[in-house]
């Protein structure tokens, strides 16, 4: 008995030497190092830090992680950093066993810069580069540039060379811009430049694409600040799209009639000279916005020979002269620049034509040998009614073709006034009076037979009823924009009722069923609404 009693006491006094020398034994961490002491990441990638610890064979190796701002730069237990937003963080690594022993990683968050951008572009522009660009760029033929979601492509307004041309942008390969709603691609001026004076200063050279061109999308894009004048060193017109002293560059231009061409979801602003002048091409224009186009002329959409087009639910507001102008000029069936055809419908198209001189548009002009089929558009305080000049002389230098469909259009006047000279000495102060005048371009037993028309300026039956829009007081001449104006349309709006179906042959559509393909995506065209105008009811 006295023998196990005292086994028991030397196997316990043995368990505590043991563990007291263990005790003994723990080596204590001296130090602490990262991977990197310092990383720039773009926002939505990661990093992974890892630690050197000295001893190396420190008993105790765990630490605790921490961010200086989450909101720019997170980091998980594992050392996983996450960018979030641009700006700077401090990543710490902090021993638990010694608080004072830490280790830290300066992280900069940030988006891809390019500087002094100028000569052929092609490849990829990443999601938010901002691409400063010093010099005329261009896509050569065969090679394309993809813009991705947020990239800002910023034109020096300086422009090259001695005589400081203005920046163009010359596409003959193909150009492909697919940004979002919420970040769209941005095509622009310096941050500084991009005032209210500046609005009609044309100061880059906009987008044209030449006749090699097999391919433009344009999808949520903001194009600002276009419509250059065009002189002898200007792309354009070294390679005989423009004429230099005679022309300005609009934001768009196409030359290819076989081109497929997308522009939807994109917002067209502040030009001097039109927003898209199309020469050729399989088009779709849909759900766009217009403002502030032209400054002494200029349309919002300018067709010619060689397209095959449509145009719908677009809102439209201060064209200096036309929404939409229609024309097969430069018709040449043996050299395959064929007739113009559009259809042009569900369109909203506000205070057009005011800021032009002269009685010359006001809605829509459709001229030599065009087939269009324009309806269901809703013309609120415009200048004219669609205007058709030369009707029944159908000719590249006349009338347009008379099976054309020019009907369903619903013409709104509010009650202000133009003061502008001009208006005046011609009776045309108001948008009603615009609408009733007899001028040689309007043809009425042809055109707009049943359309609507207010019967006196601020007509109350013909109200159309936008949930918020001043049709009576918003000035004829402006060309501001609110953005926060609601163009749809109140519960019992006229305009709701006595549109058109469109089904017909002349007047479908030619894309809502097939579509235009452009960067492997089918683009398809908005059917036909039987209502006036780009918005319905809420």
């Amino acid at each position: 008995m006295k023998t196990k009693f005292l086994l028991t006491i030397i196997a316990v006094a043995t368990a505590f030497i043991f563990a007291g020398c263990e005790k003994n034994n723990d080596v204590a961490l001296a130090g602490i190092t990262l991977s990197k002491t310092s990383v720039t990441l773009k926002p939505e990638t990661t990093e992974t830090l890892t630690c050197t610890f000295f001893p190396e064979n420190a008993t105790n190796k765990a630490v605790t992680w921490s961010s200086s701002d989450p909101n720019i730069a997170s980091v998980d237990n594992n050392g996983v950093i996450t960018a979030k937003s641009v700006g700077s963080a401090k990543i710490t690594a902090t021993s638990t066993q010694d608080a004072s022993l830490k280790t830290t990683c300066d992280v900069t968050v940030a988006w891809t810069q390019l500087n002094n951008v100028s000569g052929e572009v092609s490849g990829l522009w990443e999601k938010n580069t901002i691409v400063n660009v010093s010099g005329h760029i261009s896509v050569p033929k065969g090679k394309t540039l993809t813009i991705e979601e947020g990239v800002q492509v910023i034109f020096d307004d300086n422009g090259v060379g001695a005589s400081h041309t203005k920046i163009e942008f010359l596409v003959a390969g193909s150009l492909f811009c697919k940004g979002t709603a919420t970040n769209p691609v941005l095509f622009s001026v310096a941050t500084s430049k991009r005032t209210a004076d500046n609005t009609f200063a044309g100061l880059w050279g906009g987008i044209v694409a030449t006749a090699d061109c097999p391919a433009l999308l344009f999808d949520h894009v903001v194009i600002e600040y276009t419509g250059a004048p065009v002189v002898a060193d200007s792309p354009s017109a070294i390679a005989g799209i423009y004429t230099a002293g005679g022309d300005a560059t609009p934001h768009i231009t196409t030359s290819n009639v076989n081109g497929n061409y997308v522009v939807t979801n994109s917002e067209l602003r502040y030009g001097a000279s039109d927003a898209c002048y199309f020469m050729g091409g399989n088009i779709i224009v849909a759900n766009n916005l217009f403002h502030a186009i032209g400054k002494t002329g200029g349309e919002a959409v300018n067709i010619k020979a060689g397209c095959k087009a449509d145009i719908a639910f677009n809102v439209i507001y201060s064209p200096n002269t036309n929404g939409l102008k229609l024309s097969s000029s430069g018709q040449n069936d043996a050299t395959g620049r064929y007739q113009a055809q559009v259809k042009a419908y569900n369109n909203t198209i506000i205070n057009a034509g005011w800021r032009r001189d002269g009685i010359k548009g006001g809605s829509a002009y459709i001229e030599k040998a065009a087939l269009v089929a324009v309806y269901n558009n809703l013309i609120v305080n415009s200048k004219f009614k669609a205007m058709t000049p030369s009707w029944g002389t159908v000719s590249i230098t006349a009338g347009c073709d008379t099976k054309s469909i020019i009907d369903y259009n619903f013409y709104a006047s509010g009650s202000q006034q133009s003061t502008l000279p001009q208006d005046v000495t011609a009776g045309t102060t108001t948008a009603y009076l615009g609408y009733t005048l007899s001028n040689k371009n309007i043809y009425p037993l042809y055109v707009d037979t049943h359309s609507k028309v207010s019967a006196s300026a601020g007509d109350t039956a013909s109200d159309p009823k936008f949930v918020s829009y001043p049709l009576n007081s918003d000035p004829l001449t402006s060309y501001t924009f609110n953005k926060g104006w609601d163009l749809h349309v109140q519960a019992g709006s006229p305009v709701l009722a006595g549109a058109y179906n469109g089904t017909d042959a002349v007047a479908a559509p030619f894309y809502a069923s097939t579509g235009i393909t452009v960067n492997g995506i089918t683009y398809k065209t908005p059917a036909p609404v039987a209502r006036f105008g780009a918005f319905g009811s809420n």
